[in-house]
């Protein structure tokens, strides 16, 4: 099979993704699977941590199908690979499978170096994916974000962007991401500071995202920050049940394009790229127990019980339990 190593080419056989922005590698994995998956919609995709990929274990996933289907194998945090499996994966790169492409998520630097040199000598399609400690790096950033968004923000509504977001990417993406969704035209310094200035309702979705991706202390944190700066808890509960019924709602639709399934299920295409990097993790058992949770959490915020900051720490918490059980299965 010839290598096609030209960095557009999302389907080259080996794709490396370097450095630590969990939010960049997090996108260059799914860059290759929705590619992979346009390609075939039965595309298989196995993602592996290095205790999954054992000695022995690679072989097994790129052994040719009785279905000749396509796979795509991703292997996280690739520089804590055991010795033997990094033979393993060094011999496989000397020689890919057909339809099939491997993803290497390697942090850079010292660790695991002779991988990830082995991955460039045979010409890896490389994707940098470094953490952006400059606030120069964060602006630019936000700026990309807008711009891959097709909306016009002035260069002052990033600013104060970043300025009240601060320096995760996650956030600072999901910002970008509402204020586009709820604002028309130019996005200036007025509209950001009317959403992340005191009683800012997109913190609500800060909330509901991170409790949905599993991340509890993150969620908890954001929990803390919208009701200490005066957000509603009413606006929290419907951000989350927005956030667990999207869930749902794409966990069990039939797989296709996301113009397709926002016209099928009722949301914005990029909300369906959102929803579908979140999901990962749950179960429908999940998402029954995260709906309950939401639905007590209410009835908890609007005088069903003695503490709605309570309820909303417990379902919070309940939610981000239930995004993480399909990972332990």
């Amino acid at each position: 099979m010839a290598r096609k190593n030209a960095s557009d080419d999302l389907l080259a056989p080996v794709t490396l993704a370097v450095g630590q922005e969990e939010l960049l590698l997090d996108r260059a994995v799914r860059e290759v699977v929705v590619a992979a998956k346009a390609a075939d919609a039965d595309t298989d995709v196995r993602d592996l941590t290095p205790d999954q990929l054992q000695p022995g274990t690679l072989a097994e996933l790129v052994s040719p199908s009785l279905f000749a289907e396509r796979k795509v194998v991703v292997v996280r945090n690739a520089q804590d690979l055991s010795a033997d499996t990094v033979k393993d994966v060094k011999a496989y790169l000397t020689s890919p499978a057909e339809e099939i492409t491997l993803v290497l998520l390697h942090a850079g630097g010292a660790k695991g170096k002779g991988l990830l040199d082995a991955a460039r000598k045979v010409g890896a399609r490389e994707v940098a994916c470094p953490k952006m400690t400059k606030p120069a790096d964060r602006l630019a950033f936000v700026r990309g974000e807008f711009r891959t968004a097709g909306r016009s923000a002035t260069p002052e509504a990033c600013q104060a962007l970043v300025d009240a977001i601060g320096s995760d990417l996650r956030e600072l993406a999901s910002a970008v991401t509402q204020l586009v969704a709820d604002v028309e035209g130019t996005i200036d310094e007025a509209v950001v500071g009317r959403y992340y200035t005191g009683r800012a309702e997109a913190s609500s979705f800060t909330v509901a995202d991170r409790a949905v991706e599993g991340r509890t202390a993150e969620a908890l944190e954001a929990l803390r920050w919208s009701l200490s700066t005066g957000v509603a808890p009413v606006l929290i509960t419907s951000a989350l049940a927005q956030g667990v019924r999207a869930i749902g709602k794409l966990s069990s639709a039939r797989g296709g394009r996301p113009a397709d399934l926002a016209r099928e299920l009722g949301m914005p295409p990029w909300k369906i790229d959102r929803v579908r990097q979140q999901m990962r993790g749950w179960t429908p058992d999940g998402v029954s127990v995260a709906l309950r949770a939401v639905a007590e959490a209410d009835a908890g915020v609007k005088g069903g019980g003695d503490d709605p900051e309570y309820a909303l720490e417990k379902a919070v918490v309940t939610i981000a339990h239930a995004a993480r059980s399909g990972r332990r299965a």
